[in-house]
């Protein structure tokens, strides 16, 4: 006899791999993330829990922002392709102390994170939520610290800032999210950008 705990999270985890049952990147779908109400918190997810906690938020109707970005892999004679999340482990959520309390008990949180700079942490989430409502493809980088720190003056992405790397000969700007230590990139040409005063 299967054992039943087994068989459902085999079954809940083979589903959300099918596109159509993905979360949202943000909910609810209709707002932008400076829309949201609240304190913004940042909840620090068992490992591969972060799009199970998304619908776990729906569910309770709390605003949140889960970044995500395409992964394509090729395997044998097929290509696979993942919505994977841009910030490994970690779900961005607006709502206030009752709801952040409520939430330990999807037992899918290793940690709440307290945000002290609230309108900093929203400017840089705006940053991510901006490149991909832009289309850009944005994928995980490594976090820098020292840098270039440029600003886009023209296109889609006008008035990001980042800064400005070089990475296999291309230019990529680095979006960061001080607070995690963890930062996305988006190409970018050279002539897009100028240096930030």
């Amino acid at each position: 006899m299967p054992n039943f705990n087994f068989a459902k999270t085999f079954v809940r985890t083979k589903k959300l791999l099918k596109v159509s049952e993905n979360p949202p990147i943000i909910w609810p779908e209709d707002q932008s993330i400076c829309d949201f109400q609240g304190e913004w918190w940042v909840a620090h997810t068992k490992s591969r829990n972060e799009k199970a906690f998304a619908h776990d938020l729906i569910r309770r109707n709390i605003c949140y922002f889960l970044p995500m970005s395409w992964k394509v892999r090729r395997k044998s004679r097929r290509t696979i392709r993942s919505l994977l999340p841009l910030f490994s482990g970690y779900v961005f959520f607006c709502g206030n102390e009752d709801e952040r309390s409520e939430l330990w008990r999807t037992d899918r949180v290793a940690n709440l994170i307290e945000v002290r700079d609230q309108q900093k942490f929203l400017k840089e989430l705006q940053q991510i939520e901006q490149a991909l409502q832009a289309g850009a493809p944005l994928i995980p980088h490594k976090y820098v610290k020292i840098g270039q720190q440029c600003r886009v003056i023209a296109g889609p992405l006008l008035g990001l800032q980042g800064i400005v790397v070089s990475t296999r000969g291309t230019m990529r700007l680095v979006l960061q999210v001080d607070m995690l230590g963890q930062a996305a990139s988006v190409e970018i040409d050279i002539d897009m950008i100028e240096v930030a005063d």
